[in-house]
């Protein structure tokens, strides 16, 4: 679908984490077709466990929006975000959590887990737990993201991604600079 939907990107890019890449997928891209998104959503499901219940569907903004609100609406559960006010992720829009609220989160891309981290702190202040994370796509399967809970992504796909310092993109002039295609900004 990433490929079909032109969201599978290669150049020389600045992930949402600071680090660099030659891949990037854009999810947006595949999502804005909301068969795909129903079919993304209803697979990801699938990936849960047998008696899966939670009490919330919850997920970062930006990326995780539209395929959160696609699993909560599958689920039949209520559906809230986190997102960053002055670079700080929190619960904004009057959303409160119940205590003791189970909730699973949802994303769309994943690389360090780093959104994903600040999403279930900003659950747990709120009074909730987390018992499940989704995402479409792991980046780096390879690595422990050291989640709260348990983890499941319907891709793994192994792209290499590098510190800026040690990016080798940066020293070859026909990569170009790097751009910023996700949704956090410098």
């Amino acid at each position: 679908m990433y490929e079909q939907s032109g969201a599978l990107l290669r150049g020389h890019f600045v992930l949402s984490s600071g680090r660099h890449a030659d891949t990037y997928l854009q999810s947006a891209l595949v999502l804005m077709d909301l068969g795909n998104a129903e079919r993304l959503a209803r697979a990801l499901v699938e990936k849960l466990p047998a008696g899966f219940a939670c009490d919330y569907v919850c997920a970062p903004a930006i990326g995780g929006l539209v395929i959160g609100q696609e699993v909560a609406r599958l689920l039949k559960k209520p559906y809230i975000f986190t997102e960053r006010k002055h670079g700080v992720m929190q619960l904004r829009r009057g959303f409160r959590l119940f205590a003791g609220a189970r909730v699973l989160i949802v994303e769309d891309v994943v690389t360090t887990g780093g959104s994903v981290k600040e999403c279930a702190m900003v659950v747990d202040r709120a009074g909730g737990r987390v018992v499940q994370i989704l995402a479409l796509v792991d980046r780096a399967p390879e690595t422990d993201k050291g989640f709260p809970a348990p983890f499941a992504a319907l891709l793994d796909l192994s792209v290499p991604s590098w510190a800026p310092e040690a990016c080798p993109l940066c020293r070859d002039p026909e990569a170009g600079p790097p751009v910023r295609p996700g949704s956090r900004q410098a």
